[in-house]
């Protein structure tokens, strides 16, 4: 209704100074019949109320719908009265939602089978990483460690870009079950023992080694191994030990691991999970993209789970994953 009184507000003005111009050069022609002049301005008040009404009723669809606010895209299909204009709006609306859908639906198609060659280039890329890996093992000290380390590298930015691109399915892509915390963890370091080598840092486990929490054993793994990398990276030539705690916390597993390296600014806490933040960390080391702790992020909201950090420049930082037991 008011939406409509706002749309007529200078059609009434406009009839009310047309009213008072009429009755004025009446009255100065010397036509002084009071009752005659009220009663003329009554019978135009009431066919312009009349007016407005009838309008009123004939769009009240249209109006109505103009200011609620739209909770999903089929809503602008809604009809919107017989009304001339409201016909004609349905109508730019109807050709409006289909040139949408069609750019959207081109779109997704288009996203779809950008991921689906990123997926299978990344495949592809695992034989000839493999045959790099199987070619340093022959090689002579230092070529080999360094081959080795600079295609670990790889496989550590083919396995984001991976998880990454899974994420947009994760719906359809995790199987809840129970997992020993750790387990897992004996499984994670002893994929990377050739990082923490190489870096000369190494974890110490600590903790009940009996927790056993309800997550998607394959997502954790990723997102424990994205927290140890980042750890190790941030600790080198500062600490040589990340400290992994396993315990429980007001009924709840947690996952804690904490270094001793060059720590978060305060100003940076607040942004470390957005998408490809790097932060003052991220110019010094630049190595950093700013995708793995986004994406450990997100896949701690899809599992349920609960990501905490405290940080101190120059004393390191933990990080956690806090369970449902």
């Amino acid at each position: 209704m008011k939406l409509f009184l706002r749309d007529h507000r200078v059609l009434v003005i406009l009839h009310l100074v047309q009213l008072l111009t009429i009755v004025s050069v009446f009255w100065l022609a010397g036509f002084r019949n009071l009752p005659v002049m009220l009663y003329s301005l009554f019978l135009s008040v009431v066919f312009l109320t009349g007016y407005l009404m009838y309008k009123y009723m004939s769009r009240r669809e249209m109006y109505k719908r103009l200011t609620m606010p739209i909770e999903k895209l089929d809503d602008s299909l809604k009809p919107l009265g017989h009304a001339p204009m409201a016909e004609a709006l349905a109508h730019l609306l109807q050709a409006q939602y289909n040139l949408y859908h069609e750019q959207m639906t081109e779109l997704s198609t288009k996203q779809e089978e950008h991921l689906i060659f990123m997926d299978r280039w990344i495949h592809q890329m695992k034989t000839p990483l493999s045959v790099i890996e199987l070619t340093a093992d022959a090689l002579d000290e230092p070529e080999s460690s360094s081959l080795r380390e600079e295609t670990e590298r790889l496989k550590t930015g083919l396995h984001t870009v991976l998880y990454m691109s899974r994420l947009r399915t994760i719906e359809q892509d995790f199987h809840i079950k129970q997992v020993s915390l750790y387990e897992l963890v004996q499984d994670v370091t002893s994929e990377n023992k050739r990082l923490f080598i190489r870096h000369e840092v190494y974890p110490t486990i600590k903790g009940d080694k009996n927790i056993v929490v309800e997550s998607d054993e394959k997502w954790l793994y990723f997102m424990m191994m994205q927290l140890i990398h980042n750890a190790v990276k941030y600790s080198t030539r500062r600490a040589n030990e990340v400290i992994i705690s396993l315990y429980a916390s007001d009924e709840k597993g947690v996952f804690e691991i904490k270094d001793f390296g060059v720590g978060i600014p305060k100003e940076d806490l607040k942004r470390i999970f957005d998408a490809f933040y790097t932060g003052e960390n991220g110019r010094i080391f630049r190595e950093s993209t700013g995708v793995g702790l986004y994406l450990v992020s997100e896949v701690a909201k899809y599992l349920g789970h609960t990501l905490q950090v405290s940080s101190e420049v120059g004393k390191g930082s933990t990080f956690r994953i806090v369970f449902n037991v």
